[in-house]
């Protein structure tokens, strides 16, 4: 099209006589074919794929000459790769595993060790460092893995702290620009999987992550511009994770995020989760169509604990069994972050079409605020519907215990509601859900303390034969519930203190 153009454009001219219109320049050869991407296999370059021999430096080489060439494809075909040092990623390539390829982790002691990080006191050990894994890489563009193989720590990454010369990580990358997880499998990653802090524009299609004997899934730090589908990660700690540290020695923004169709599941922790690192600010989140099957923490979880605002996140068609707490929301006051943090705050959250069962009766789902301007504000929930365990008897239902540096659900003592526990909450609107208990309960199904504008529409409340009431407002300023019943079609019994009603719109 661009060359007719410029012929009609000529012709034009020698027909009116009209000044002498410029040449086209050529169609680049991109814009007229797609031209495949150069591949350079490993076998090429030394790979023995034994699972003995040692492939790191046939992997580095052939990586090396991908970035050499201006970009490629660095090809594993089936088989074995033993890696026992450190891989360094380059940018414009892409490792692409076969099917039936598998690079395995070592024990040999002699991946990178860590380097020195002069704001190690901000955050965890594994989080401040990031030289000591399988695959390491630092303000790198267009980088990827792909295909169907795995990667394996084969049991040999750490947990812990690691010694000079033992990874924690498969992946560590920093400051990228331009990151595909694609197809693989990763495997026994110790204490991360994947860790990447500072990146943007990171994509994710048909990933598995297997950390369930070891730890953390995925770690998604001070990142933005992220997009991931059909993601399924079974970790023993957090299985995916947004945080913001200073490992990298500033608050970095967060956000513009989307999940979809997803499976999570964490034996020890949180299946989905913000925190517990939140120094920079997050915004723009959107969690659609997940399926959460066990967390003992939190289903979804939510905590500022750094100074971090957490704004405009939104969760649709989630489905959670097996959970301690299936929603939990805090803000805290560890401040554990550079340039002297004050105390986050949490808003415009909303929740559609969820369910959850809980496995715990203590860790009732909470909204936990922190006083005068640090309240939680403007959470609604739509057609949210929790079953959890119960099976408590009646209780005082005065404030629990808090420990306000500490962002875990059992940091807040047992909730004195089976249901909702609102605490320093604003404007919270609960449309067409529910709550119920698998057991009896002898607590209210929800207790709001200090807050104000707390509405409930065509709510619905399972009633315990000990408890002393179905709903406990206690200075609340503004509080209305309308069109709300018990599970048998009865009023709500409302109790309140200090409080008003108001269900003006």
């Amino acid at each position: 099209m661009k060359r007719l153009a410029a012929g009609a454009a000529l012709a034009l001219a020698a027909v009116f006589g009209l000044a002498q219109v410029p040449q086209a320049a050529a169609v680049p050869a991109q814009e007229t074919a797609t031209t495949a991407a150069p591949v350079f296999s490993v076998m090429d370059y030394g790979a023995k794929a034994d699972g003995s021999s040692n492939d790191s430096a046939a992997i580095e080489k052939a990586i090396t000459a991908a970035n050499s060439a201006g970009g490629g494809i660095v090809r594993f075909p089936s088989g074995q790769y033993k890696s026992k040092n450190t891989v360094h990623l380059k940018s414009e390539v892409t490792l692409q595993l076969d099917s039936g390829a598998t690079i395995l982790g070592s024990s040999a002691d002699t991946y990178d060790k860590p380097e020195s990080n002069p704001n190690d006191d901000y955050q965890d050990y594994g989080h401040s460092h990031f030289h000591n894994a399988m695959f390491y890489g630092d303000k790198l563009t267009n980088i990827g893995f792909t295909g169907s193989g795995t990667i394996d720590g084969a049991g040999n990454l750490i947990t812990g702290n690691p010694d000079s010369g033992e990874a924690d990580k498969i992946i560590s990358l920093t400051r990228c620009d331009g990151l595909t997880l694609d197809g693989i499998t990763l495997r026994r990653g110790g204490h991360f999987a994947a860790l990447i802090n500072g990146c943007k524009n990171v994509t994710s299609d048909h990933l598995t992550i297997d950390t369930a004997s070891d730890r953390d899934g995925w770690n998604i730090i001070s990142t933005t511009n992220v997009t991931i589908t059909h993601a399924d990660i079974a970790a023993n700690d957090d299985a995916l994770v947004f945080k913001s540290d200073y490992a990298l020695g500033a608050k970095l923004p967060n956000g513009h995020v989307k999940v979809t169709d997803s499976h999570l599941s964490a034996k020890c922790c949180n299946a989905l989760m913000f925190g517990s690192e939140t120094c920079g600010d997050f915004s723009d989140y959107d969690f659609q169509g997940i399926t959460i099957t066990g967390a003992d923490k939190s289903g979804l979880g939510m905590v500022s604990m750094d100074g971090a605002t957490i704004s405009d996140v939104h969760y649709r068609d989630i489905t959670m069994t097996n959970v301690h707490s299936p929603i939990m929301q805090k803000i805290g006051t560890r401040k554990r972050c550079g340039g002297n943090p004050g105390v986050g705050h949490i808003s415009d959250i909303t929740y559609d079409n969820i369910t959850g069962t809980g496995n715990t009766p203590s860790f009732s789902p909470t909204l936990w605020g922190e006083s005068g301007d640090n309240h939680i504000s403007g959470v609604t929930f739509n057609q949210v519907n929790l079953t959890v365990p119960g099976g408590n008897g009646t209780m005082s239902t005065g404030v629990p215990s808090n420990t306000s540096d500490d962002y875990n659900p059992k940091s807040i003592g047992t909730r004195p509601a089976f249901g909702w526990y609102l605490h320093n909450a604003d404007h919270i609107t609960f449309n067409d859900s529910s709550v119920r208990f698998a057991k009896n309960d002898g607590r209210p199904a929800v207790i709001a303390n200090s807050g104000g504008a707390l509405r409930f529409d065509h709510f619905t409340a399972q009633r315990g034969s000990d408890s002393p009431a179905d709903v406990v407002v206690q200075n609340v300023s503004g509080y209305c519930l309308t069109d709300s019943a018990n599970t048998s079609g009865g009023a709500l019994r409302v109790s309140t203190s200090g409080s008003s009603e108001n269900c003006s719109p």
